[in-house]
């Protein structure tokens, strides 16, 4: 280890003294009462075997029970044969070491039961188990890490007191938790003689019953976790607590024994106690390695101190073979696992070849686009693999060595001075070299030896470059996060550039935020796979879906005053049941950002490169419907002044406005359908539907509740379910009320044509004779089914890009044409531009989802714009139902919100109408044309200050854009001296610039606007 300097406690993590002999302990000692009667049962048990010769055999008895420095747990919980036969175990090692002519005898005795196990291996202090047996790593994963049906499990461990390091033994002692109370009230969680295990009670001293009382208190108020660090007196042995919920981390036990054999220390003892109010503490004893490096304990428990949050982020990475050689340190680990993420995503590997091709091709041709789109996938896809890049960075250790360097030198900030001072950070970064970053190109280009390697470490000197804040140094943080500049992005992938991203990284997931203007609202949406075929496919394209989806939130937001974003939370393939971990995790860490400054005892401070405050704005999307409530209360506890508006789509106790639950995005989309049927003189309750996204979801339930016709066939999470005689109607009602997928549907409800093929069925033969041999890939491709044919088509639910240009044909038949007449897209991206142009062409009508669905976003901008209009007396009387009592103006609002979604949805509708009749231009193209003249104007009339400056005229704007109601219930001076300015100028423009371009279309004449002025203001 090399060598360090003082370095002071880390914000969020402290140190204490124990002053009695009691509290050195922490544990009361084990005492076996019957140890003496059970010596003379296993010697009488081994003079049966004759294994042992008698006149060694009182020597071996003795040596085991009293020089090895085993617990008396171990001999009251193990029965006299197993005693014996573990002593014969060890006699045998012996011999083997004599033989062998081996320096020190080799132990490793496992046994394990469902109430308890016992695992006893050789030991040297400080040697990592990567050189020995594996025991904690199993600990780990059979009874720390999962949820198991038998229960939680508390862990002892013991070393013993050998002088002779190098045969020294560990025990571990696993037993199954036996809670005072395995369900505590509220009331009784922080409560420690209701939720602790009774083993632990009995054993415990009183000291160390009121220190893991007040971490789990602690714990119970944070996410991340709790670290206290105990210099026990008259020792040099220091006692480290870590508090932490249940399960939020993995690998971590075992992982926390790397980190302090890095910095050579020891552990004598170590705890992991449960409580059942979901809380773990882990007890460790540590002591500096003999023949240590002569570095101060001090500075090296700071360390650990320091790192653990780190190891709770990310306890185990593709990296971590070289952190418990000693190789590279957790947090050059660490760091190499992030930017090898970052490079995965955001590597340079199109070539010169891709973009000359893109300048021979015309990228604004549709046809053009996305055949370059398919290839850019493909080239990623085959020329850089993860695994490629994960080969290349590990070849080059020192390289990554020198990055963390260039990394940290911006990066760390000292505690205690709250200055950048890279010479006072960790003690390895202390000997490196620190380069800038010509010097650092230099030596890359030096030491690796093709342009392979070099792309894989300029691409993560580029993350360096860009990162303008990140969580990466703060103590109790429970995910990474970064703030990155996004002028990295090239062009001409990504030609809308982008205001803002952030990069997260948790054990459990990755994911980004990406907004395409300051003040910007989207949706974050959990992404699971179903395998890990899909898994990898959704890595590829997390971000450019991602991008995506946020450049469509960005055309679909044109009514209101905020930009488009979306944020994105890739469940890692084995953690597919841990959204609201995942979710929690994402926004804590974004909260790290966003509430910048330091918070003594909770959170440090940050080197903060964008200058100025952020907020960003999240809203329920797919997977994180529920979970919007707590974003926002945690936002509140975190101590955000902003915590109100953070999220929308909350419950109405705390005033929000459920979108599932009034209709919002469907409102929209249907007003499209009712659009189609007015526009062509169709009969709603005559005309057939084929709807993805069911009853169980907000989109599907909803517009099976709105709409009046005949719906054919629904695909949803389950399954197919299809009727040609129209689905009883009565009984899709029950399950959208109930919001149940049609698994739950009656089948004897259907007709003798009709039929339910669910996912997980094989070999279904279908009233048609046709044979469904896998009911999955039925179910992801029933869409360009044959049977899937009706008037209208609406998806509500499904990937992007569930139709594209390799499989649009078969939505038409060579002799009767199109399956559907209409087609409305509630469903995010579910068809590419390519094939939208393409069904025009055959005559489809369709509408394509940044016009259709807006209902949400403007629910969610009017609900932000009530928090910011009341104070929060006022929020809690009109806007917070209680007891299910709805405040009068909180059901008008929620009235007038909807009036507004279908007020504009049907003005966008007309407006489109209008402009394909006038220019034969598709539809598809013409609703990108209007969002993004209205995104355009509405940009230029926010940085226009004469019409602003106009007091007259924009006194008439923002009484015409503001809600009545609160115009009505606050009056314009009141709304405009509580509503931030930049928040108001945004409302100002998006009114004019969206009024104005529905009525003169997306390419008015020279004179429009003035006329528009003059017609509606400017009397």
């Amino acid at each position: 280890m090399t060598t360090g300097v003082a370095v002071a406690p880390p914000e969020g993590i402290s140190l204490k003294k124990h002053n009695t002999t009691d509290d050195i302990q922490g544990y009361n000692a084990n005492v076996f009462p019957g140890k003496q009667e059970q010596m003379i049962q296993v010697r009488a048990h081994l003079e049966t075997t004759g294994f042992i010769p008698t006149p060694l055999l009182q020597n071996e008895v003795n040596w085991f029970y009293s020089n090895l420095g085993i617990d008396d747990d171990y001999f009251r919980l193990e029965s006299v044969e197993t005693i014996a036969n573990h002593i014969m175990a060890l006699y045998g090692a012996k011999i083997e070491t004599f033989t062998k002519q081996k320096s020190a005898f080799e132990i490793n005795l496992e046994k394990e039961a469902e109430d308890s196990s016992v695992y006893i291996h050789s030991s040297e202090p400080g040697i990592s188990q990567v050189k020995g047996p594996q025991c904690e790593k199993k600990i780990d994963e059979k009874f720390l890490d999962t949820s198991v049906p038998e229960g939680a499990y508390r862990v002892e461990s013991y070393r013993s007191n050998s002088t002779d390091m190098a045969s020294q033994i560990r025990c571990y002692f696993v037993t199954k938790c036996q809670f005072v109370n395995p369900t505590p009230t509220p009331e009784q969680e922080t409560d420690i003689d209701q939720v602790a295990d009774k083993n632990f009670l009995l054993k415990a001293t009183e000291h160390t019953r009121k220190t893991y009382e007040e971490v789990m208190r602690n714990v119970l108020q944070r996410t991340g976790p709790v670290i206290e660090m105990y210099q026990v007196q008259g020792t040099r042995e220091h006692r480290l607590i870590i508090g932490y919920r249940q399960r939020s981390t993995q690998g971590f036990f075992s992982a926390m024994s790397d980190l302090y054999h890095f910095y050579d220390m020891y552990s004598s003892r170590k705890y992991v106690e449960q409580f059942s109010n979901g809380v773990t503490i882990m007890g460790l004893y540590l002591k500096q390695t003999p023949g240590s490096k002569a570095v101060p304990m001090e500075h090296s428990i700071y360390q650990v101190m320091k790192e653990t949050s780190l190891l709770y982020c990310l306890p185990t990475t593709p990296l971590q073979k070289f952190f418990k050689t000693n190789v590279l340190s957790v947090q050059e680990t660490v760091y190499g696992y992030v930017a090898w993420i970052f490079t995965q995503h955001f590597l340079n590997r199109l070539g010169k070849e891709y973009l000359s091709l893109t300048t021979i091709l015309d990228a604004s041709n549709p046809i053009h686009e996305e055949v370059l789109t398919k290839m850019k996938k493909r080239l990623r896809q085959d020329t850089f693999t993860r695994e490629y890049i994960l080969d290349i960075i590990q070849r080059y250790p020192d390289l990554l060595k020198l990055l963390y360097a260039n990394f940290a030198h911006v990066h760390y900030v000292h505690p205690r001075e709250s200055t950048l001072q890279p010479t006072m950070s960790y003690q390895r970064l202390t000997t490196l070299e620190h380069l800038t970053d010509d010097q650092l190109l230099k030596k890359i280009h030096a030491m690796t030896s093709n342009s392979h390697e070099q792309l894989v470490f300029e691409a993560m000197l580029t993350f360096n470059q860009h990162v303008l804040k990140t969580n990466f140094y703060q103590s109790t943080k429970v995910a990474l996060s970064f703030r990155l500049d996004p002028s990295f992005l090239p062009e001409i992938e990504y030609p809308n550039k982008l205001y803002g991203m952030f990069l997260v990284v948790g054990s459990e997931f990755r994911g980004f935020h990406l907004r395409f203007r300051d003040v910007a609202r989207g949706g974050i949406r959990i992404i699971r796979s179903r395998n890990r075929e899909a898994y990898s496919i959704n890595q590829r394209t997390l971000f450019d879906e991602n991008y995506a989806l946020a450049a469509t939130q960005q055309r679909k937001n044109k009514d209101i005053p905020e930009g488009g974003s979306k944020g994105t939370i890739l469940l890692d393939i084995d953690q597919q049941d841990k959204p609201l971990v995942a979710f929690e995790k994402y926004v804590d860490s974004v909260l790290d950002l966003l509430i910048v400054g330091e918070t003594p005892g909770i959170k440090d401070s940050l080197v903060d490169r964008v200058g100025k405050e952020e907020i960003l704005f999240f809203g329920p999307d797919e997977g994180t419907a529920d979970y919007m409530d707590w974003a926002s209360q945690h936002a509140r506890r975190r101590g955000a002044s902003f915590w109100k508006a953070f999220t929308t789509g909350k419950s109405q106790s705390l005033g929000g406005i459920p979108h599932d639950t009034y209709g919002m995005t469907t409102r929209s989309v249907h007003q499209y359908v009712l659009g189609i049927y007015r526009t062509f003189g169709i009969n709603e309750e005559d005309c057939t539907k084929v709807q993805t996204g069911g009853p169980d979801g907000d989109l599907g339930s909803n517009e099976i509740k709105i709409s009046k016709d005949k719906t054919v066939a629904i695909v949803d999470g389950s399954g197919v379910l299809y009727d040609p005689k129209g689905i009883d109607r009565t009984e899709l009602l029950r399950l959208a009320t109930s919001r149940l997928m049609i698994g739950s549907f009656d089948a004897t409800k259907l007709s003798s044509e009709g039929f339910r093929v669910l996912v997980d069925e094989t070999d279904v033969t279908l009233p048609n004779g046709e044979v469904v041999a896998n009911g999955l890939s039925f179910r992801n491709t029933f869409h360009v089914h044959p049977l899937a044919r009706a008037t209208v088509f609406v998806p509500c639910g499904g990937r992007p890009e569930s139709v594209d240009l390799y499989n649009v044909n078969q939505l038409v038949d060579e002799e009767l044409g199109p399956r559907f007449k209409y087609i409305v897209e509630g469903a995010n991206l579910f068809f590419t531009q390519e094939a939208r142009l393409r069904l025009e062409k055959q005559g489809v009508v369709i509408f394509k989802d940044a016009s259709a669905n807006k209902g949400g976003v403007t629910s969610s901008s009017l609900e932000v714009l009530a928090a910011l209009a009341f104070d929060d007396a006022e929020f809690s009387e009109h806007m917070s139902v209680k007891d299910g009592q709805i405040p009068p103006f909180y059901a008008a609002y929620v009235e007038e919100v909807q009036t507004i979604i279908e007020r504009n949805a049907r003005i966008e509708f007309e407006a489109l109408w209008r402009e394909h009749q006038k220019s034969n231009q598709p539809i598809s193209i013409l609703s990108d044309e209007l969002s993004v003249a209205i995104v355009h104007l509405q940009e230029q009339l926010q940085q226009e200050d004469a019409l602003w400056n106009n007091e007259a005229l924009r006194e008439i704007v923002l009484t015409r854009a503001f809600p009545k109601l609160l115009l009505e219930k606050l009056g314009l001076p009141t709304l405009l001296a509580r509503v931030p300015e930049n928040y108001v100028k945004a409302i100002f423009g998006a009114y004019l610039a969206s009024q104005f371009v529905y009525k003169y279309g997306a390419k008015p004449d020279h004179f429009a606007f003035f006329e528009f002025m003059r017609a509606n203001f400017l009397h």
